[in-house]
């Protein structure tokens, strides 16, 4: 449960984030990446896609336009009210749920989740259980997108980052946060203070590495089969500071 925008906030659940933000999401991600939809198009080759944690539908809207059948997994009713509420945003078929277990009936081509979403499976464990959820909805031939950033520990200083990201005469914008290298845990809040009102949007991640999401994969029976450092399949190299993971089922 969760109490409105300046009041405590008790227990973290995986709706927090979507129920919270959901009203401002769009205003901070106005725009798609047109190179992303191409490739998840392409990767889809004809058949179904099931996205994990869809949201308002950024990606999975155009994806749809460009003749792709879309399914998607969110666990917040408000992030699927304004999907629904955008053209095209009733005609696909969601399943409220955490996507590390929630079922769609049905096999897919391509199982997808970018925006680093992935991370906010908040345990290692319910990460491996994903993957193996991932394994059970993959028709022979498909594959699974992960697109994510590579953890950056430099951006933290005593185990804390916190940065102002916007002025002006009528706001103030800061992004707090706090790191846990144990759990791999990182716990933060975007804060808007406006005119003497505070506003919190609260959001919890736990990260991993790249190699480590290649043997949750292989645990669950999936290889590696391709790994950019963007979405125009840039080579991914140490200074790659994000990846696009392509991953296909074993023999």
């Amino acid at each position: 449960m969760m109490r409105n925008n300046g009041d405590e906030m008790e227990t973290y659940t995986p709706e927090t984030y979507g129920e919270r933000s959901a009203g401002e999401y769009d205003n901070w991600h106005p725009t798609y990446n047109e190179a992303a939809v191409k490739t998840l198009a392409e990767l889809a080759d004809g058949g179904r896609a099931l996205e994990l944690g869809i949201g308002t539908g950024r990606i999975a809207l155009p994806l749809a336009a460009s003749g792709v059948e879309v399914h998607g997994i969110d666990a917040s009713h408000a992030m699927i009210a304004k999907l629904r509420a955008k053209p095209g945003g009733d005609r696909v078929p969601v399943t409220i749920g955490n996507f590390a277990e929630a079922d769609v009936a049905g096999e897919v081509s391509l199982v997808f989740v970018v925006f680093n979403t992935f991370f906010m499976l908040l345990t290692q464990d319910e990460q491996v259980r994903c993957f193996r959820n991932i394994v059970k909805h993959l028709a022979p031939g498909g594959v699974f997108l992960l697109e994510a950033f590579v953890p950056d520990l430099t951006r933290f200083t005593g185990g804390q980052a916190n940065k102002v990201t916007s002025i002006t005469t009528e706001q103030v914008s800061l992004d707090m946060s706090q790191h846990d290298p144990v759990r791999q845990h990182v716990t933060s809040q975007k804060v808007f203070i406006t005119d003497g009102r505070i506003r919190l949007f609260p959001i919890q991640i736990r990260y991993a590495w790249p190699a480590e999401l290649d043997l949750m994969a292989q645990l669950a029976g999936l290889r590696l089969r391709d790994r950019w450092g963007g979405w125009r399949r840039e080579p991914f190299t140490f200074e790659s500071g994000r990846h696009v993971s392509v991953y296909e089922r074993t023999a």
